[in-house]
């Protein structure tokens, strides 16, 4: 049995878990859900945006599902302060083109590879006469940790090529110490078997976020720090069909969170029109997670089939069912598989 943290959040958070549920209740899986609280309503209620007691209960789960908090400005970020608390260093953020989305490109397969921790969401700000500076923390661990995640990830998926990405040309000793930090774990990979056939190069994120819309087909696996991950990431979903479409996983050495990359998105909360994909993919990485890659590839491609019949699939897709509608159908042509 797994022990699953369930954090439905706010907004539409509630109806992507609800619709994550769903579609996990048939997988021949013992799963124990334990709801948790986080979030803007949470804040309301308690004072906090993530209580202690919800911080507990995701470390001692084998994994935490995680749907979408509203952030006021001023408020703790929940889901940082649960990325610190767990220690999930590694943000794994794929990009993958799907039938039925309005893509770009149809057949982009891609992975962001972020360090999750520090940066400048290390949240070290401070005012002064003229304003206010924040502190961007690099560090050589953080680094190359999140390097050997990069080297490992490219390595399980058969990709031949891993890019890092940095703007170390200006920001010299932070991007630096990364930029050193990967090619010192590059040249240690580089003699070892499997590892050795993986290509490395880097590129300035300016040039990325260019090449990213022109030649997206260079990248296989990209590693970068945390705000530049965040970024690319997103421009990387409005190449697939947006940030409905993403999913992601926030991995340590002892946990993972899946979410998906979305926020909450109030402005249709309560309408059951969210598109349930991005929620769904980071249900299947949950189950690769847990080493389930049986019960997650055929969820993948029950949602694949749902998305390319497109008889099920909500507004944003082009469709006129409701989140929990695809959902069903999703669910429905799983246990038919």
């Amino acid at each position: 049995m797994y022990k699953i943290t369930v954090i439905p959040g706010d907004g539409v958070g509630p109806e992507v878990i609800q619709a994550a549920l769903h579609v996990l209740d048939p997988i021949p899986i013992e799963f124990d859900f334990q709801e948790a609280r986080a979030g803007n309503s949470c804040f309301e209620d308690t004072g906090t945006t993530i209580p202690d007691e919800t911080i507990k209960m995701a470390n001692n789960s084998d994994a935490t599902l995680f749907g979408a908090v509203t952030t006021v400005p001023g408020q703790k970020s929940a889901i940082i302060t649960l990325r610190k608390e767990l220690d999930l260093y590694a943000n794994l953020r794929p990009i993958k083109s799907y039938p039925g989305a309005k893509s770009v490109y149809n057949d982009l397969d891609l992975l962001i590879v972020r360090e999750n921790s520090e940066g400048l969401y290390s949240g070290i700000e401070e005012y002064t006469l003229e304003g206010a500076t924040a502190l961007r923390v690099i560090t050589r661990k953080a680094s190359e940790k999140i390097t050997k995640i990069a080297f490992h990830e490219a390595y399980k998926r058969g990709n031949t090529r891993l890019t890092a990405v940095h703007k170390a040309n200006v920001l010299k000793k932070t991007d630096g110490i990364f930029r050193e930090s990967f090619w010192q774990i590059a040249e240690d990979y580089g003699k070892i078997d499997g590892y050795s056939d993986i290509e490395v190069d880097e590129v300035y994120v300016d040039a990325a976020a260019m090449f990213l819309v022109t030649k997206p087909h260079r990248f296989q696996v990209m590693v970068t720090t945390n705000l530049f991950g965040d970024i690319l990431s997103d421009e990387g979903a409005g190449l697939v069909g947006g940030l409905g479409m993403v999913p992601s996983a926030n991995i340590g050495d002892h946990n993972g969170l899946f979410e998906p990359v979305h926020g909450s998105a109030p402005d249709i909360a309560g309408k059951n029109m969210a598109n349930p994909t991005a929620m769904i993919l980071s249900v299947v990485l949950m189950l690769q997670f847990l080493k389930e890659n049986h019960e997650a590839s055929k969820l993948e491609k029950a949602l694949v089939k749902v998305l390319k019949e497109g008889t099920f699939i909500t507004p944003d897709l082009g469709g006129t069912s409701t989140t929990m509608e695809m959902a069903q159908a999703v669910r429905g042509i799983y246990q038919k598989i």
